[in-house]
């Protein structure tokens, strides 16, 4: 008995352990089929990373699950969603509430039209594309910049303390646009 318990222990830890890779988790809770580029920024560990796609491509789907991903596997985690207005940064924010409407469980303390935080203390933010206010947060964990192609030098350069402490990973995607 014993030993089948650490066996029923190891599994379920395994188990746990898979969803937290954001591959496995878009494909098996969410039922995400990712395209292979979707695929590869799923398995990305780094902690810069550009999107330079076209549009309709799936960039924000991606990001929203990245994002959500983040906020449901590390505690207490920060997650910023920019863009150059806030329409947009609420357009994306409300891709990860779609996402989050597929999961079974759904455990949140906050959720509203620009923020949501789940029971866990992770909190998923939109913020307008102004440098005089998004400042003032701390310990990002994952700040996603939507159209960065079109976001202020001014505001690229305000978000960069953020994530200075907390080695924090920072997501730039856009579609093209000129030399920008």
């Amino acid at each position: 008995q014993r030993i089948e318990r650490r066996l029923a222990e190891r599994e379920k830890s395994q188990a746990v352990l898979q969803y937290a890779d954001p591959l496995f988790f878009a494909t098996r809770s969410l039922h995400f089929m990712p395209d292979p580029w979707q695929e590869g920024v799923l398995q990305w560990q780094g902690q810069k990373l550009l999107l330079n796609c076209c549009r309709q491509s799936g960039k924000s789907t991606i990001a929203a699950i990245l994002a959500l991903h983040r906020a449901i596997y590390f505690p207490r985690a920060l997650v910023l969603l920019v863009s150059r207005s806030l329409r947009q940064s609420a357009e994306l924010f409300k891709k990860v509430q779609d996402q989050l409407s597929v999961l079974p469980v759904r455990k949140l303390d906050e959720d509203n039209k620009l923020s949501l935080q789940l029971t866990n203390g992770s909190r998923i933010v939109s913020l307008p594309g102004s440098e005089e206010t998004i400042r003032g947060f701390s310990g990002v964990s994952l700040l996603i910049e939507d159209e960065a192609s079109r976001v202020s030098d001014a505001l690229y350069l305000a978000t960069k303390p953020m994530l200075a402490v907390s080695q924090g990973r920072h997501i730039l995607m856009s579609t093209p646009w000129g030399k920008r």
